[in-house]
């Protein structure tokens, strides 16, 4: 039964949290050639000390500070590579296991997040789901309204 529930659980997650709650300011630009430049992921402008949540679950590969610039990089359970950048503060440690949707990091007043296919970078912004709520009737004789359903993830990719 517990294999059942896990299965569906796999199979009714088909998109990527977001890993913060602020709008893109620059999208992914795949680079030319591997040493060209391109902006390799997704670029934010959050609030300093803003939440970032794991995407997709999976493993903490590594969490340190490469050129000044503090990162985090989740090896998910779809086998892609997320990697979290221009964090403040880093709450897993390496070896660690997240769910989707953890609290992770804290920013800095930029974010980045990326998504790598083996060695290969792809652009993150198909995978990242949006809430979808069902519209729903509403009583006016003033009973009260029954609960609403939960939303469900739509994507433009499914991960």
């Amino acid at each position: 039964m517990i294999g059942v529930v896990a299965t569906l659980v796999l199979l009714s997650s088909t998109c990527y949290q977001q890993p913060v709650h602020t709008p893109v300011v620059d999208p992914f630009r795949a680079p030319a050639c591997v040493f060209c430049s391109g902006n390799r992921g997704l670029e934010y402008q959050p609030h300093a000390g803003s939440p970032v949540f794991a995407a997709a679950a999976g493993v903490v590969t590594f969490s340190g500070v490469v050129a000044g610039v503090r990162y985090l990089v989740v090896l998910q359970t779809d086998g892609r590579s997320a990697t979290y950048g221009r964090l403040a503060v880093v709450r897993v440690a390496v070896g660690a296991t997240v769910r989707a949707g953890e609290l992770v990091a804290a920013t800095t007043e930029q974010f980045y997040f990326g998504l790598r296919q083996g060695d290969r970078y792809i652009d993150p912004a198909p995978f990242l789901g949006a809430a979808r709520y069902r519209p729903r009737l509403v009583p006016v004789d003033g009973s009260a309204p029954r609960p609403a359903p939960p939303p469900t993830m739509t994507c433009a990719a499914s991960p």
